[in-house]
């Protein structure tokens, strides 16, 4: 099943309860919130008080990115503000297989994310205990990037590893996706799809997110 996470970078934060009201409306499944610590990568964007400011106002599935350096030191923060499913970077840390185990412990949703100058193969031998992988298809850290065509494969040689392996897992694409390459990225095996500025700025949001499935399918 494809499904859309609209990256809440991309809404107005002016008025982010009606932000994203709105994407749900338009039938998105899932919210998207990129976390930075100007560390990790170089810019910041908000913490666990926004997370859970934003909690009662939607039932969307909060995806939680987690960009920050050393993410145990946060995660009973996340989930007590209610995240659904947590990923860290491969890079972030010493041992992410380590911190996906303990999201799950909690009942979270666990997933590893790789930037795009990390192999595919790093994630192979934790994919059954994870929930999902995020293949970044940008270098993280900034919005309005162009997708990174090597980074395609990498979507690929994931999904094909859990097929030989008999693995269910979601594998998630986040950046530059739009309509020109998202058939390609699913083709390739990605089934849940960050986009941004394209679903919160549309002018129907309804109609893009509806657009974007159908492309995706």
């Amino acid at each position: 099943m494809i499904v859309i996470s609209p990256s809440v970078l991309a809404a107005d934060f002016a008025d982010l309860a009606s932000e994203v009201k709105k994407v749900e409306l338009a039938g998105a499944e899932y919210l998207h919130l990129d976390v930075m610590d100007g560390i990790f990568v170089p810019n910041i964007s908000f913490g666990a008080p926004v997370i859970s400011a934003l909690r009662k106002h939607t039932a969307a599935v909060f995806d939680v990115h987690l960009m920050i350096t050393e993410p145990i030191r946060y995660i009973d923060d996340f989930l007590k503000a209610g995240a659904d499913i947590i990923t860290i970077h491969y890079e972030s840390c010493d041992d992410p297989l380590s911190v996906a185990r303990y999201i799950r412990s909690k009942g979270a949703r666990a997933a590893v994310s790789i930037k795009p100058k990390t192999p595919a193969e790093v994630l192979f031998p934790m994919l059954k205990e994870l929930d999902m992988v995020l293949v970044m298809t940008v270098e993280p850290g900034f919005g309005g990037q162009k997708l990174i065509p090597e980074t395609i494969e990498k979507v690929r040689q994931l999904r094909e590893y859990a097929n030989a392996e008999g693995i269910e897992i979601d594998i998630e694409v986040d950046g530059g996706v739009g309509l020109d390459n998202l058939a390609t990225l699913t083709e390739a095996g990605a089934n849940v799809i960050v986009a941004g500025s394209s679903i919160f700025k549309a002018t129907d949001p309804q109609k893009a997110v509806a657009e974007m499935k159908a492309m995706a399918e």
